[in-house]
């Protein structure tokens, strides 16, 4: 049997009680990516995607929101300010953001009060789906509900999506069962020059360990980060 090398993280630690993973490519790196996990999700979940970004050359950071595996306390109200937190853990450059789910509703509102150069969300809830789960105690997760339904209600993701423009990347099973697909194509509408990419069948978690479809996300990640390095 042949021995198969998985590229550990280079760094794992907490920062202001977040536990993150920080993987470095063998170069040196301007800025990197920020990996965003859903409801109920922790960040060993994405370091598959972390270690396709790193092998492209690129930085990549991926952490625990609050709630969720070895952070501390619930999430609330500060969510995007601990993306912004977590960002800072990368090399000093353009920074772009990957979430799914849940993770893709946060990566779209903290991508645009964060300015990042890109954003990759698939099969992104809604403040909406988001609002009635919470309400209806569907999400196992440490929460302090009234932070986060505050949150929720004075962050739009359809004008993040708006002001990202062509900055987006929309990946969206339509086989999802937990998010239509609808979602994605008001974002889509809601975004001119933005990337929609609709996946036949599949299901809420198909497209995220999709090694195609992880391949599609760096690219655009990749042309971004050049392009904002350049001008930067």
């Amino acid at each position: 049997m042949r021995a198969v090398h998985v590229q550990p993280p280079n760094e794992l630690g907490t920062r202001d009680g977040l536990a993150y993973a920080l993987f470095l490519p063998e170069r040196p790196a301007r800025g990197g990516v920020v990996t965003i996990h859903g409801a109920g999700s922790c960040k060993e979940n994405h370091f598959d995607f972390a270690r396709a970004v790193s092998a492209a050359g690129m930085a990549s950071v991926a952490f625990d929101q609050r709630g969720h595996g070895a952070s501390e306390g619930a999430l609330g109200a500060g969510a995007i300010d601990d993306v912004a937190t977590i960002a800072q853990l990368l090399p000093p450059g353009p920074v772009a953001l990957r979430g799914s789910s849940m993770g893709g509703w946060l990566a779209l509102v903290a991508g645009a009060a964060l300015r990042a150069a890109a954003v990759v969300a698939i099969c992104p809830a809604s403040g909406e789906l988001l609002a009635r789960g919470l309400r209806g105690g569907d999400f196992a997760f440490a929460a302090d509900s009234g932070a986060v339904l505050g949150m929720l209600a004075s962050s739009d993701e359809r004008a993040a999506a708006t002001q990202l423009g062509e900055r987006l990347l929309l990946l969206h099973a339509e086989g999802d069962e937990r998010v239509p697909i609808g979602v994605s194509q008001a974002l889509a509408a809601a975004a001119p020059g933005a990337r929609f990419v609709a996946v036949p069948g599949g299901h809420h978690q198909s497209i995220q360990h999709d090694g195609e479809l992880q391949a599609l996300a760096v690219r655009f990640i990749a042309r971004a980060l050049s392009r904002d390095g350049a001008t930067s």
